[in-house]
């Protein structure tokens, strides 16, 4: 997958894959190689092979940024994903229309946080997806009403379904 890391006024191009119980990064040309492990939900314990362990906590903040804690250090991250702003270039938060809400990965509805007739801004979190053993929450698009959910909680789910609907 490929994101920029936005960390302060610094973005980097970073690339992540996950594979037999390993991750493979790549940060601005930079390649890194590490087993990870996640003893719960949000903290992990990375072993590079050189035998150097490093344990991080990751949650998501109200401004939908990335926070890693690293050795007592915050580090804020904003990860961007270039696909998902070809497809919102240009939208206002009060558009005309349906907007309809996907998630970027495959992966499993950990929680529903709108439901029917809720009315959410633009921003508002609306549903919980865990992927790549990181639980994302995924923002409504555009102020409106939630229209439908397709969804449930505990569903599997695909890169681009359509999870819910806000008009």
């Amino acid at each position: 997958m490929k994101l920029q890391a936005k960390i302060g006024d610094e973005t980097s191009a970073a690339s992540i894959r996950r594979e037999a119980g390993r991750v493979f990064a790549e940060i601005d040309g930079r390649k890194y190689e590490f087993e990870t492990l996640e003893p719960e939900a949000g903290r992990f314990t990375l072993l590079s092979d050189a035998g150097k362990k490093v344990e991080a906590r990751v949650f998501v903040n109200a401004e939908g940024r990335s926070v890693v804690w690293i050795d007592g250090h915050a580090i804020e991250v904003e990860l961007i994903d270039p696909r998902r702003l070809r497809g919102s270039a240009g939208a206002d938060a009060d558009a005309a229309g349906a907007a309809d809400v996907k998630t970027a990965m495959p992966g499993k509805v950990v929680r529903l946080i709108a439901a029917v007739g809720d009315t959410v801004e633009k921003g508002d979190p609306v549903i919980v997806v865990e992927a790549m053993k990181m639980q994302n929450e995924i923002r409504a698009p555009k102020n409106g009403v939630v229209a439908s959910v397709r969804v449930s909680d505990g569903d599997t789910v695909n890169a681009g379904q359509i999870l819910l609907s806000i008009e």
